[in-house]
């Protein structure tokens, strides 16, 4: 990402009136945001996590009321990159991959990688194609298996070779 942040969740509203709010998580588990104690470059202090059914509930030190808490409706709640943790061989964060440029194993340029989703199975991108008018291009998805996608490499100079037999 250009401004080197990583969205781990975001503010979907707020929760009683004592100034909690909802999170919708971007992650496997709350477990991910317990690491954090400030959030957005230090404006969001954490206070307390706690997890909910279809994500979790939050208590900031500098909101204190239900309209305080209505006001960070939609806010992401970012991390530094180099805040994260180091990853094993072969695993790789969504925000590595977006933007990165597309290539098919028979050369062909795709374009880059737009989106990345998992749907239950495994993850899968979404590929914005170039095209020769200035309009986007239309889009695919890809599993992000080693099949479909036998090579990657984040990071500066880093591309996604998919396998020409995926590319519709």
């Amino acid at each position: 990402m250009a401004d080197n942040t990583v969205t781990l969740a975001a503010v979907s509203g707020a929760h009683g009136v004592t100034g909690e709010v909802r999170l919708k998580l971007f992650s496997d588990s709350l477990d991910s945001l317990k690491h954090y104690k400030s959030f957005n470059d230090g404006a969001l202090t954490v206070k307390s996590l706690r997890p909910t059914k279809d994500g979790a509930i939050a208590r900031f030190a500098e909101i204190n009321d239900r309209n305080a808490a209505e006001k960070l409706r939609s806010t992401l709640l970012t991390v530094p990159r180099e805040a994260l943790p180091e990853l094993g061989e072969g695993e790789f964060y969504y925000s590595d991959l977006l933007g990165l440029p597309c290539i098919s194993t028979d050369g062909t340029d795709l374009g880059s990688c737009i989106t990345v989703e998992n749907f239950g199975a495994s993850d899968v991108l979404e590929i914005q194609m170039p095209s020769a008018d200035g309009k986007p291009g239309k889009k695919f998805m890809v599993p992000m298996t080693a099949d479909a996608v036998p090579e990657w490499a984040a990071g500066a100079g880093g591309r996604i070779v998919i396998d020409a037999a995926f590319v519709i």
